[in-house]
């Protein structure tokens, strides 16, 4: 299980470490999941962030916010990807049979 944060075009020490806190939230909710990639970007005045999910199965989830700040498009795109990751877990176990 790892978790990996890029910065691209600026300098963000402090945010790298509210991505990286984040990462690790999920992986603590959803065991399966083998890696975490955050991606932050900077266009002109916009924040992007973008979260790429590799879990176990061949599950592969990703989710991206663009915003006025770092700190809510984190947030933004942890959410949509850890909707998606709940949305896959519950078809995967609505397909076994009844006990």
């Amino acid at each position: 299980m790892s978790v990996e944060v890029t910065v691209r075009h600026t300098t963000a020490s402090g945010i790298q470490g509210y991505a990286n806190e984040k990462a690790e939230g999920l992986m603590a909710e959803f065991p399966r999941i083998e890696h975490v990639h955050i991606i932050l970007d900077v266009e002109k005045h916009r924040h992007v962030a973008e979260c790429i999910i590799q879990a176990k199965k061949h599950v592969h989830v990703e989710a991206s916010e663009t915003s006025d700040n770092f700190k809510s498009s984190i947030d933004i795109a942890v959410e949509r990807a850890e909707r998606q990751l709940r949305k896959l877990e519950d078809r995967i176990q609505e397909h076994r049979g009844r006990p």
